[in-house]
């Protein structure tokens, strides 16, 4: 096994040496459980996935440890459907209340249930990324029985689950609103606005709810149990009314703070993290780390807080609202292991943003140039960690592009040719004329990564349209210098056309003309005629005084084309 040091240590495998040292302790030679639970009730957003990756990062190094280890995703999706999201028919109203498969998907959507809807594009990004986990249905575990004695043991139980639970109760009751939109977001992208913990009502506390057997919703209330028979008697706000035995039942589920408990013992849980949500007093990790010991006889999982995730230019996400981005969106402009990077170089308690606008072009020079340090040796080691977990899994490495050209230089070519194949590829052919791409496939899936994160993210306005034509106008008012400029750099383009070579001569013909040598270091009086000689160039090239990097334009423009838009 391996060992690991304060000074390589990094934050997984730090948790990893508690789990594997937690889980001797509990049982011993049985294999490493840990755990994820996600409810589908709606998009399963990038904040959500904190929730996946935790988990996968450690089980991960517990198996490249050469230690069996089991990713355990619990889909919640027998919690009860609680609202209509925007954009849904409000007619979808009928079946709040109802467990998220037995919920009709949303219109036009080819799955069967709102659950199987909102897990499928979660399942796909997993595989893309992967990320393998042991995945079951808590719709399945319920209905089939599986929990039956640890539900009859809790009802006989319910006097003193219902005392431990006292104990935290506030004045705030289930079902009140939350004070303000901060906190609501919170609480609902986690689920928390659903922490139930039972009814109490003439009959007594009740850490079950059934599923009405005939209008299919959870709007029931329990009046009266027998322990010896287990004959349970509800009546439902549809009007239904029936006596069932409980050992027989399977249409009902624990609440959520004795549900997770309950399953921690059963599954034999050692490594679970949780939301900041989670950890409120009175909260279901708080109560269930009293339940679990003191009703189930297990032990609460070890496991951190983790903190949210947002998106630039977003507040925070909430599953519940429409519109954010999952990870399905996020890889379609990141490759694999960039994502997962964004995860595995953040402690789980450190909240951080993943970027859909323009500094995604920022998050790929970060994550290149992180590549070139780890291949010459030069990363810190916890960097070096990261990447590694970025970039492969206990299984072996994911799929990388062969040729990984800088993003926003791949952006800035699908902007200029609108996806032109044939163009693109006459351009990225002449960035190294030493090593030349011979086929796009080269330099995929970035390639397409660019093209989706340009088609969605970058404004009709802001695309860029090259002249057709001279700026015959504008030619005619230059001055003398602003011609010399212009012919330098027209007559340097054979000599320097490739992408360095355009580089420097962009920056070096101001240096020329002020008497300077190609690597004389900046003045501010050079800064500023640089300035003044790119926008020139803008103007002439595309109409405007920004645009993409220079170099890279020129390429895409192609040498004729712009001696021809560059000469008076």
């Amino acid at each position: 096994m391996a060992e690991t040091t304060p000074e390589t240590a990094d934050w997984v495998s730090r948790l990893a040496d508690d789990v594997i040292a937690e889980a001797e302790r509990r049982a011993p030679g049985k294999p490493v459980l840990c755990a994820s639970g996600i409810s589908p009730s709606g998009p399963i957003h990038l904040g959500n996935m904190r929730e996946i990756m935790v988990p996968h990062f450690v089980a991960d190094e517990i198996r490249r440890r050469g230690i069996d280890c089991v990713h355990l995703l619990s889909w919640d999706d027998y919690d009860r459907f609680r609202r209509v999201p925007a954009g849904i028919d409000p007619a979808w109203g009928e079946h709040i209340g109802k467990p998220l498969t037995a919920v009709p998907a949303p219109p036009g959507s080819p799955y069967a249930s709102w659950a199987e809807h909102f897990k499928a594009p979660l399942m796909a990004a997993m595989e893309e990324m992967g990320i393998e986990v042991h995945a079951i249905s808590q719709t399945a575990q319920y209905t089939s029985g599986v929990y039956r004695d640890r539900i009859l043991f809790a009802m006989r139980e319910r006097r003193r689950i219902d005392a431990v639970l006292g104990r935290y109760r506030t004045k705030k009751q289930d079902g009140e609103a939350p004070e303000d939109e901060t906190e609501r977001a919170e609480l609902e992208g986690s689920g928390a606005a659903g922490e139930d913990d039972g009814s109490s009502g003439s009959a007594g506390y009740y850490p079950y709810k059934p599923y009405c057997t005939a209008c299919g919703r959870d709007f029931t209330t329990i009046t009266a149990y027998d322990d010896e028979t287990t004959e349970m008697a509800y009546v439902c706000e549809c009007g239904h009314a029936e006596t069932v035995k409980l050992s027989e039942f399977n249409s009902g589920k624990l609440v959520w703070k004795v549900d997770w408990p309950m399953r921690w013992a059963y599954e034999g849980v050692v490594f679970e993290p949780s939301g900041v949500d989670h950890h409120s007093p009175g909260s279901s990790w708080v109560v269930g780390g009293q339940l679990v010991s003191e009703i189930f006889g297990g032990k609460q999982p070890i496991g951190p807080m983790y903190a949210f995730v947002g998106i630039s230019g977003m507040a925070k996400m909430s599953s519940s609202r429409g519109g954010v981005p999952v990870a399905a969106d996020a890889l379609q402009i990141m490759e694999a292991p960039l994502l997962r990077w964004l995860y595995a170089r953040r402690r789980p308690n450190q909240s951080f943003k993943i970027a859909f606008d323009v500094e995604i072009q920022r998050t790929y020079d970060e994550w290149d140039a992180l590549a070139r340090k780890v291949a010459a040796g030069q990363a810190q080691p916890t960097d070096a960690a990261a990447y590694g977990r970025a970039v492969s899994t206990a299984a072996g490495p994911l799929p990388a592009t062969p040729r990984p050209l800088p993003f926003r230089m791949l952006a800035s070519v699908v902007d200029v040719t609108t996806g032109d194949e044939a163009q693109t590829l006459r351009i990225l052919s002449e960035v190294d004329p030493d090593r030349p791409v011979r086929s796009l496939d080269e330099t995929r899936p970035r390639l397409d990564k660019a093209t989706r994160w340009v088609e969605t993210q970058v404004p009709a306005e802001q695309r860029t349209r090259v002249r057709t034509e001279p700026d015959a106008e504008l030619l005619a008012s230059l001055g003398e210098e602003e011609r010399a400029g212009l012919r330098l750099l027209v007559e340097g383009l054979g000599e320097h056309w490739s992408l360095d070579g355009l580089t420097a001569l962009v920056y070096g013909v101001p240096k020329m003309r002020a008497g300077l040598a190609m690597d004389a270091k900046p003045t501010p009086e050079l800064k500023a005629a640089q300035r003044a000689f790119f926008a020139l160039l803008y103007r002439l090239l595309v109409g405007g005084d920004t645009g993409p990097r220079l170099p890279t334009l020129l390429l895409a423009v192609g040498e004729e084309r712009v001696r021809r838009l560059l000469t008076p």
